[in-house]
């Protein structure tokens, strides 16, 4: 599993991402049915992945598809729900800059799910937000992700 260090990750959040911040500014949630991502899988095949994910978790999609393909399937529902819930959070929806590439949910050292940015979304995100949580978590057939930002400490 990739995790997020600030030494090893080519996507590392700015400063700013990474200290406490203030008050709640967005939460976002999402619940998905896994047979709809299964379903745009059996269409698409893996141009499907490489459209919601980033360079990161492709690499971990990949893998867990290998050995299992209802674990990379789940990974992949896993992910498209934090993406959703990350773009009501800020407020964006899925509009310029947010992008489903541009946000990836790596694992700090431990296994904790964190939030990582890149290009125009990171540059987008930095003066107007603090921190971001999240939580994940799926079953047989519900996948469902909850992203709180924070505001910047001023």
């Amino acid at each position: 599993m990739t995790e997020l260090s600030p030494e090893t990750s080519p996507i590392s959040a700015p400063p700013a991402l990474q200290v406490a911040s203030g008050a709640i500014a967005g939460i976002g949630m999402d619940l998905l049915r896994i047979e709809r991502i299964e379903a745009a899988l059996a269409r698409h095949g893996v141009r499907f992945a490489s459209k919601i994910l980033g360079p990161d978790e492709l690499s971990v999609f990949e893998a867990r598809s290998r050995r299992d393909a209802r674990r990379g399937v789940r990974y992949l529902a896993t992910r498209f729900c934090v993406k959703e819930a990350f773009s009501k959070a800020i407020g964006l929806g899925m509009r310029h800059p947010m992008w489903w590439t541009r946000v990836q949910t790596l694992n700090a050292p431990g296994g904790r799910p964190v939030l990582s940015l890149s290009g125009e979304l990171r540059d987008w995100y930095a003066p107007r937000f603090g921190a971001m949580h999240v939580s994940i978590t799926d079953e047989s057939d519900l996948a469902a992700a909850y992203v709180i930002v924070e505001t910047l400490r001023g």
